[in-house]
């Protein structure tokens, strides 16, 4: 065994040691602690196989084992956020072993985060399961306060789970909290300090003396369908889009009034496929069909889940399922947006999400809605891969690509809603680039824009960042230097060092421009001047230069 596969064992049997003094069947003292481990290590890459080198040793065949291994985690799973089954009896009965059999399971969790490489939220997770244990271990310790029981029963309140929800369940229960010092609250996951009854009347005197909490904000009020397809026809362009929602629209509409009026309606899909390139406004028109599903009471809340292949897909078999049905159960109630759909086709991992999300989708037909979203040829084979999808997603909507004038008007209302303005010449510049840039499918649409704005605004503080006094309009106007990229400026250009020779005896290697000695007075000493000078040269000199000229080819590169 590896170091973590000991120290796994080795917490394991001190757990089924606890278990048999505390008179707990010690067989299910130890499937308590394996599914403890798998629910905690359950993400970690290469867990299952240490895991299973603890839980059976016999067994090699992998398939076996990710099988026994996600199984127990799937049991287990829940034993994250509260205490076990086994513990909770412990506490319940105020057993003298119930603090020696919850350490027993903070040292599983601490082993189970061992096996193999676990990233941070993982131990994250198992550090907050080990405080609940803990927490249900000391509440059993404390001594029973009659006013703090259900219904006259001696066990106490039963396990809360940890997290700031933990005085909602209270009130649930009719207990509220009584105000105490500031720093004297339980832990998450413990029975809070100063809890009563409801109906205490200490509770009622010390709740009128207590100051009065801060209102709560109001809530957003609902939006009609009318609104919200307010804010879809004044998105710019999409015009096939919005024409397509309306219909949508119109189509429920009729199909809840039918209902209403006692009338058959046919039942219409309302699984969705986007197609389009990247930045057409596929994510923004999902949000706003969760919105007016919800507004025409199709969906309960109408939130939305936006996800890829890789918050669905998981390293092994078997988990997959798992991990593709939890995020359907964030989704329920509202929109699940899977974009890049087209990525869940070609291996095992992805037709088991494929196969997971039709199932999910049946179970949930009255209060799931799922689009999916991409490329439009890519999506065709996706749909085509499974009859369940074909069979579900029977309206395609198509986002056509951004116009220039489309691009351009975006870019506008992006720099209008952060307070720049363009100028007339940087529009113009805008256009110039959205004319030499190919339209291909990775083309970003509304994305390319907001980048060219983002990279405007890098230049515009750096052309004002020596500014001394800059204007309002200098702090807000983009001119077209700052929408285009501009070339590093070259330095001035430094004169060729001259060589040590005099510069009367550096002639011209091709004869256009000779320096010669030229005397401005017979009798004077020679100066550096031009051939065809003023003063022209003396008849010996003149012949001096002209054969040192003839020496040199005309092609001939200077030596």
């Amino acid at each position: 065994m590896t170091t973590a596969e000991s120290a796994l064992a080795e917490s394991l049997d001190a757990l089924v040691d606890v278990a048999r003094l505390a008179g707990i069947d010690p067989g299910a003292a130890r499937d308590e602690g394996l599914r403890v481990a798998a629910a905690l290590a359950e993400s970690v890459p290469g867990a299952a196989r240490e895991w299973a080198a603890v839980a059976l040793p016999a067994v090699t065949d992998p398939a076996t084992i990710n099988e026994a291994f996600f199984d127990a985690a799937s049991k287990g799973r829940r034993w994250r956020k509260h205490p076990t089954d086994l513990l909770v009896s412990l506490a319940a009965s105020r057993h003298v072993l119930a603090a020696d059999y919850a350490q027993a399971l903070t040292e599983i969790a601490s082993d189970a985060v061992m096996l193999g490489t676990a990233p941070i939220w993982v131990i994250a997770n198992a550090t907050a399961a080990s405080a609940t244990y803990l927490g249900a271990a000391d509440r059993a310790a404390r001594p029973v306060d009659p006013r703090s029981t259900l219904g006259g029963s001696s066990t106490g309140l039963p396990p809360l789970p940890p997290g700031v929800g933990t005085d909602a369940v209270l009130r649930d229960w009719g207990y509220v909290r009584s105000p105490g010092p500031a720093g004297t609250g339980a832990p998450s996951g413990s029975e809070p300090s100063g809890i009563r009854p409801a109906g205490d009347p200490a509770a009622a005197d010390v709740d009128a003396a207590a100051p009065p909490t801060a209102p709560e904000a109001p809530a957003e009020p609902e939006r009609s369908v009318e609104e919200l397809l307010a804010d879809l026809d004044v998105m710019i362009g999409l015009e096939r889009v919005k024409k397509e929602i309306h219909r949508q629209v119109a189509l429920l509409k009729v199909e809840k009034m039918r209902v209403e009026a006692g009338l058959k309606a046919p039942r219409m899909s309302r699984h969705l496929i986007f197609v389009g390139n990247p930045g057409t406004g596929k994510t923004t028109v999902a949000r706003l069909v969760g919105a007016i599903y919800k507004a025409l009471g199709l969906l309960p809340q109408g939130q939305l889940v936006e996800v890829d292949r890789s918050e669905l897909v998981a390293g092994y078999v078997g988990q997959t399922a798992m991990k593709t049905a939890e995020v359907c159960a964030k989704a329920v109630g509202g929109v699940l947006f899977i974009d890049e759909a087209y990525a869940l086709t070609g291996d095992q991992f992805a037709q088991e999400a494929v196969n997971t999300l039709v199932k999910e989708m049946e179970d949930h037909r009255e209060d799931l809605v799922v689009i999916v979203a991409g490329y439009p040829e890519p999506m065709v084979h996706f749909i085509a891969q499974n009859p369940g999808l074909a069979s579900r997603f029977t309206t395609t909507i198509e986002f056509d690509d951004y116009s220039d004038d489309e691009l351009v008007a975006i870019l506008d209302s992006i720099a209008a809603r952060a307070e720049y303005e363009l100028t007339d010449e940087a529009r113009r510049r805008v256009r110039h680039t959205l004319e030499a840039t190919a339209r291909t499918p990775a083309f970003g649409n509304g994305r390319f824009v907001r980048n060219l704005f983002e990279h405007a605004v890098g230049r515009h503080a750096w052309r004002l960042q020596d500014a001394v006094e800059p204007t309002r309009d200098d702090l807000r106007l983009l001119t077209a230097d700052d929408v285009v990229e501009q070339p590093d400026e070259q330095p001035d250009e430094q004169p060729a060092e001259q060589p040590d020779e005099p510069a009367d005896e550096a002639p011209d290697a091709r004869g256009g421009d000779v320096r010669v000695p030229v005397r401005e007075d017979p009798d004077g000493p020679p100066t550096g001047g031009r051939a065809g000078s003023e003063e022209d040269p003396s008849p010996d000199e003149s012949a001096d230069a002209a054969r040192e000229v003839a020496d040199v080819e005309p092609d001939e590169e200077p030596r």
